[in-house]
């Protein structure tokens, strides 16, 4: 019989969701169970530091989890740099403080709030006092991919045709529209998440965790045996098929 893994997509700073997920686990895989989280912890939600105490904690007593880096976490953690570096993937007009973005809501959940603050250096000044040391050191160690026999496990997805071994950073953290249009077989199936959808999807060769927690949606675990996946919910498990 194969073990079961369990995934969690995007949980942007919803830490209520994120324990629903968990409690929807347990119950179903017991609190032994190996998990994925395929990343962005924070922003857009108001809870980002009290999702990365959960995290933290549950790798300090040793649970089965892998937690794995998204894009926003990057973005956070380069802010918190000795000197703050922004990602050059996005828009011109767009930084991690952007309200669209959410690390606003993120360095709010710390006690860091915006409105009082008019540069961007008062505001990393305040959040380098702000942020624990742990939560940067979690966001600096965090994976970029974990895969099992049937499984790879990323946060964006992978730049098809390149073998999963050889893939950059750059695009576990931010492909879109190349992976989500390529339909052939992978050799694994990729799970992911990065673009929310309205339900976590199973398009075949790949599958979306993203259900848009960081607009407010619940957060549904999926769990794989095999290449085999259910979304679970609290009635229980609902297959995912392609």
């Amino acid at each position: 019989m194969t073990r079961p893994i369990y995934a969690i997509g995007d949980i942007h700073g919803q830490h209520a969701a994120l324990v629903s997920a968990l409690s929807l686990i347990e119950k179903d895989g017991g609190t032994e169970a190996e998990i994925v989280f395929v990343g962005d912890y924070t922003d857009r939600g108001p809870a980002s530091a009290a999702v990365l105490d959960l995290l933290i904690e549950g790798l300090a007593a040793d649970r089965n989890w892998h937690c794995l880096k998204g894009n926003h976490d990057r973005m956070f953690s380069w802010f918190m740099r000795d000197y703050p570096q922004h990602d050059a993937y996005l828009p011109i007009h767009l930084y991690w403080l952007h309200p669209r973005l959410g690390g606003d809501t993120t360095l709010a959940s710390y006690g860091v709030e915006m409105s009082e603050l008019n540069r961007q250096l008062d505001v990393h000044a305040r959040a380098k006092a702000a942020v624990p040391l742990e939560h940067l050191n979690f966001l600096d160690r965090l994976a970029l991919s974990y895969e099992t026999d049937d499984l790879f496990f990323a946060h964006a997805g992978i730049k098809p045709g390149v073998p999963l071994k050889e893939q950059v950073e750059h695009d576990l953290l931010w492909i879109r529209k190349e992976f989500h249009a390529d339909t052939r077989d992978h050799g694994k199936l990729i799970v992911h998440g990065h673009t929310p959808v309205e339900t976590q999807t199973n398009y075949g060769n790949r599958v979306n965790l993203d259900g848009g927690a960081g607009y407010g949606n619940p957060i549904t675990p999926v769990v794989f045996e095999g290449k085999t996946c259910w979304a679970l919910t609290p009635k229980g498990r609902v297959p995912l098929l392609p």
